[in-house]
């Protein structure tokens, strides 16, 4: 079997028999186990000289290297954060150009590119991860590096008009064209993606599907991401403390709405802490029974934008609870702080309404770890934004518009509401969805296009 290495903006060492944190990580993590190889990107270290350093574990090798001040401020705070991640997520008005950033963003693909060449032999499978590193492929065929290679986008693709907005689109996007399999979320930014193409360079949709732009033939195809469901189960019913992990004795009768974010603004945060208050204003009955766990870890606290969203929940949080407090509730706790995973997999159970409203996601795998953590014979209740990529797979969860405050408060008072043969006839429902695309289904049907698509020569 060919070696699959793997390349992705952030890399740490995962210790056989430890759980790894995120979706991205566990996958990747699944399917290098299996076939063996390398695991290269940045270790999140910055330093003037920053060495190579390569780690071991199994059969798995992880090369990791630091960027320097001056790459980590253009490539990864500058473009990658400050102009991609805006505009991907539909926020122009948070979205800035710099031409310098942009040239570094370039710069340090180039670079990461150079590093990997020396490591790859002549079958390696080649797997990019997101937009940090969109130019990879270009550089690596301009090394001669001809091996297959395959890009995966995480967060959402935007439609042409929004796309547009980024001053070097169409040089940007001609380096997507190198690779040999482009994957999306959601059928939705795989058709934005080729809107793009057909309509801005003239691309060609060709008799198999594939796509011709810019001299190069190339594929695209969604592959929605996953989860592990028995490890999730299995995690939320041995928590030690899954019977009232968020309660004390006295609160025992009191249910629990929970969220989990990055400290993001496309997590629509504030808009969220709203629709609870409106939610405790227009239903009052529902006051002193319920409470509200927001956990929003801290997210590039260098990024001013991300500053001003924590300044934002801070004073939104606050206003709720002065005003709706008493002596012995407290409607809402915000927990600006991470917790360990098998924790956040004994609140899900819990808590009886997974409350997870993105203004724009490309998938959100927390609205299907929270599904999947429940217990079949009395399961919570799924509030999820229809921009989220999860609502595309998850149809039996309340479907809600993140910018109705209101129409999300009526989405919580009929969640606490449902009876319990229409909660579990939800949740299995949406079970049988996130077993059949599972975490190991994303990764082999990724891979298996991959290794089975055969271009055209390339220019």
């Amino acid at each position: 079997m060919s070696r699959l290495v793997v390349v992705s903006n952030r890399v740490a060492p995962i210790k056989a028999g430890k759980a790894a944190a995120g979706g991205l990580a566990v996958g990747v993590y699944d399917a290098l186990r299996q076939s063996g190889g390398i695991w290269f990107g940045w270790n999140g270290d910055i330093s003037a000289d920053p060495p190579i350093n390569s780690e071991q574990v199994g059969n798995i090798t992880y090369v990791t290297l630091g960027l320097t001040k001056r790459d980590y401020d253009q490539y990864y705070r500058g473009f990658s954060n400050a102009t991609l991640w805006p505009i991907f997520h539909y926020r122009i008005d948070l979205a800035r150009y710099d031409r310098d950033e942009y040239e570094g963003y370039r710069r340090v693909n180039q670079m990461l590119a150079q590093k990997l060449k020396p490591l790859l032999k002549p079958d390696d499978i080649i797997w990019i991860h997101d937009y940090h590193l969109i130019p990879f492929a270009e550089e690596c065929r301009r090394l001669g590096i001809r091996n297959r290679i395959g890009f995966f986008l995480h967060i959402p693709f935007p439609p042409p008009e929004i796309l547009t907005v980024i001053p070097p689109h169409n040089e940007l996007l001609k380096t997507l064209c190198y690779y040999d399999l482009i994957g999306f979320q959601t059928e939705t930014d795989r058709l934005a993606f080729q809107d793009y193409m057909t309509r801005e360079v003239r691309g060609v949709i060709e008799a198999d599907g594939s796509l011709t732009a810019y001299g190069q033939n190339f594929r695209s195809g969604v592959y929605p991401i996953g989860v592990v469901p028995n490890e999730i189960q299995q995690l939320g019913e041995t928590y030690k403390g899954r019977r009232h992990p968020m309660r004390r004795t006295s609160d025992t009768a009191r249910k629990t709405i929970i969220s989990v974010d990055r400290l993001d603004y496309s997590k629509g945060l504030v808009e969220r802490f709203k629709a609870y208050e409106a939610f405790l204003d227009r239903f009052p009955e529902h006051r002193r029974n319920v409470e509200f766990f927001q956990i929003a870890p801290t997210s590039r606290s260098d990024v001013r934008t991300y500053q001003s969203i924590r300044r934002q929940l801070e004073s939104e949080a606050g206003h709720i609870n002065g005003r709706l407090s008493d002596l012995d509730w407290t409607p809402l706790h915000y927990l600006n702080k991470s917790h360990e995973r098998r924790i956040l997999m004994g609140l899900f159970r819990s808590a009886s309404i997974g409350f997870v409203t993105p203004l724009r996601d490309g998938m959100n795998l927390v609205a299907k770890e929270y599904v999947a953590a429940q217990n079949p014979e009395d399961p919570g209740v799924l509030v999820l934004s229809r921009f989220a990529g999860a609502a595309r797979e998850l149809t039996s969860a309340l479907i809600v518009n993140p910018y109705d405050c209101i129409g999300m408060a009526e989405a919580l008072d009929r969640a606490l509401r449902m009876p319990l043969a229409e909660r579990r006839d939800r949740y299995e429902h949406m079970m049988r969805a996130i077993r059949a695309a599972d975490l190991s289904a994303w990764r082999d049907n990724f891979l298996r296009d991959l290794r089975a698509f055969v271009s055209q020569p390339r220019e």
